[in-house]
């Protein structure tokens, strides 16, 4: 007899669905995915952290242009200008491409909230010694000043920390993301270690050189060593960006990766010259 139940609807196989974790790899590590994983409240916080310094850079544009005043030197603008900028891009950028590394995610989350937090109190004592019209690095003349410029140098030891350990992430463990990202970011983060490693030589120097007495020499020890600081500080986030604009367009994968190793070595030939007149001029 038939069943007067009608016949029965084949059951349709649930979609395969990739396990969280599988044997051999570890969970702690974060596997990064911009756009496909939710930003973090730490990822938010530093994101907009590097926003306001941004913002707070252009307003002191603003400043230069309606108080004007000498765009170099010690004592000018320039500084909050130019520090303002360069740490909310940098914040910006550290946030963006470390989301591609494989590291723990607590020590991430830990290791961007301390980098933001030092990021405002770089900008903010700079640009409080511009406002007071005195030296914000190598001030000795008063306990107060001493006692910015020591901070700004602690937390310049605190940036080479953090930084040098997301670099030895990138090389420690492959990153990923789109076809280009691991070369993009060891050479970024190899490019940024140059200016960590030149921007503690211009303070050793000019520490140097305020203690032995010779203060206005300390102020303007720096300037040959900037265009190498700043130049290699900002490949970490220029030629990830670029690895990421490469996997947006129609070409191959093959003229994607030859357009970003010609990237790579045009930087690093630019660093190299700039190293070259440093050593130089130094």
């Amino acid at each position: 007899m038939e069943s007067r139940s009608g016949p029965r609807t084949p059951a349709i196989p649930a979609p395969f669905t990739a396990p969280l974790s599988s044997p051999g790899t570890t969970p702690a590590l974060a596997v990064p995915g911009p756009g496909t994983r939710r930003t973090t409240r730490a990822e938010r916080l530093c994101y907009g952290t590097g926003a306001v310094l941004t913002l707070s850079g252009l307003a002191h544009l603003m400043v230069f242009a309606v108080d004007g005043g000498p765009w170099e030197g010690p004592v000018s603008w320039r500084k909050p200008v130019t520090f303002g900028l360069s740490f909310g891009l940098t914040l910006i950028a550290i946030t963006w491409v470390t989301s591609y590394l494989r590291i723990g995610t607590r020590l991430r989350t830990t290791l961007l909230v301390v980098f933001a937090a030092d990021c405002v109190v770089e900008v903010g004592g700079i640009t409080l010694q511009a406002w007071r019209r005195v030296p914000s690095h190598l001030n000795m003349e008063t306990t107060f000043d001493t006692a910015v410029s020591m901070t700004l140098a602690v937390g310049g030891g605190v940036l080479v920390v953090l930084l040098t350990v997301f670099a030895v992430a990138s090389f420690r463990h492959r990153p990923a993301g789109p076809s280009g990202m691991p070369l993009a970011l060891r050479s970024g983060f190899a490019l940024l270690l140059v200016a960590l490693v030149s921007g503690a030589a211009m303070i050793a120097r000019g520490v140097v050189l305020t203690r032995t007495g010779h203060q206005e020499a300390a102020y303007h020890s720096t300037a040959p060593l900037k265009p190498l600081h700043g130049g290699s500080l900002h490949a970490v986030l220029v030629l990830p960006a670029l690895a990421w604009l490469l996997s947006r367009t129609s070409w191959s994968e093959r003229t994607g990766q030859r357009v970003l190793y010609a990237a790579v070595g045009c930087y690093v030939a630019a660093v190299l010259g700039a190293g070259a007149w440093a050593a130089f001029t130094y």
